[in-house]
């Protein structure tokens, strides 16, 4: 009898060892605090475990694992196996995803966002940049145009933009330098302290980055209407930590981007929905720039950068025109 529950125990030890043996877990690193900007994620990581009955589970550490303009590093080591980060952090690492970052590229919501990223993320080149880093594009965190806040007297026209100090990174901070504003790329961890200590005079971000981070909570003014473009800010995973997964953690994680990318969108737009309720309980002036200096604003900044980074894109190497030219015929094609 006690051979025979000797060996009993010794099964299931050695069961629960297997057991333990075939569940995967993914460390996932992305920054400062649950919120609109990384809904997909939690979503994502939701639906995998759910699809393997809890054999493969996304850890999401938020800040734990890296600083946020060294995501893209963490991966390429395989320090963690999914990353979020933004293009315009690091230019230089990631320049085919930039051209998501071209100033009025005239993208007017979240969807045609979505479809915009999702297209240049399928193109070889793009692709090709990204596994010199060992990461596998998955899905992008698509944000609406950005706008400013600001303390003091209200910059409402291009005039009142000469000279101000702007945390805005990658396109819309060169569309910025173009009239004249002086761009920092600080972190949006830091944008809140720059803010406070004068290190900068406005701020611009996507709404839900203004409350994550709580710029909104220092403003005294908002642009309603600036528009001048947004961040790309893509979720990859380690190439090879994708290639171990069996098929059906393959299967689930593929098969699960679009719903996560789904509720996304439909938390965001919830969040929009808010924002003039927002804005009336914080005292914030809404700031509306006129169609003149509106289109100024983009007579300085839309063509020369886009026919300078197409330029720059090609003497790399890279297939600059063919990128903007997907762009525009995606969005083209979403509005048919």
């Amino acid at each position: 009898m006690n051979n025979l529950l000797s060996k009993v125990a010794i099964g299931a030890l050695a069961l629960g060892f297997a057991t333990e043996a075939m569940a995967t877990e993914w460390n996932v690193s992305v920054w400062g605090k649950r919120r609109a900007f990384t809904e997909h994620v939690e979503k994502l990581a939701e639906l995998v475990s759910a699809k393997t009955n809890g054999s493969f589970t996304l850890n999401i550490s938020y800040g734990g694992l890296s600083k946020n303009k060294e995501n893209l590093d963490g991966i390429s080591i395989g320090a963690f196996e999914m990353a979020q980060f933004c293009a315009g952090y690091h230019r230089d690492k990631n320049p085919t995803i930039t051209v998501l970052e071209l100033p009025f590229l005239g993208v007017a919501n979240l969807a045609e966002e979505v479809a915009v990223s999702s297209a240049v993320y399928a193109h070889p080149a793009v692709q090709a940049d990204l596994a010199r880093w060992n990461a596998k594009l998955l899905m992008t965190s698509p944000m609406p145009q950005y706008n400013i806040v600001g303390t003091g007297e209200p910059r409402s026209t291009l005039a009142a933009m000469d000279g101000m100090r702007v945390r805005a990174t990658g396109g819309v901070g060169k569309a910025f330098a173009a009239v004249g504003a002086v761009p920092t790329s600080v972190t949006a961890t830091e944008a809140y302290n720059a803010m406070e200590s004068g290190v900068v005079d406005t701020v611009a971000f996507a709404p839900h980055a203004h409350l994550a981070f709580r710029t909104i909570d220092i403003a005294e003014w908002w642009t309603t209407n600036l528009n001048p473009g947004t961040v790309n800010c893509p979720v990859v995973v380690n190439q090879d930590a994708y290639d171990a997964l069996t098929d059906d953690e393959r299967a689930a994680l593929d098969g699960s981007v679009d719903e996560a990318i789904a509720h996304y969108v439909a938390n965001y737009e919830t969040l929009l929905t808010k924002w003039d309720g927002i804005l009336d309980e914080k005292k914030v002036t809404r700031v509306t720039i006129s169609d003149d200096d509106l289109a100024a604003f983009r007579a300085a900044a839309a063509d020369p950068i886009r026919e300078k980074w197409i330029a720059d894109m090609e003497a790399q190497g890279l297939p600059g025109q063919e990128l903007y030219d997907l762009v525009v015929k995606t969005l083209a094609d979403q509005r048919m």
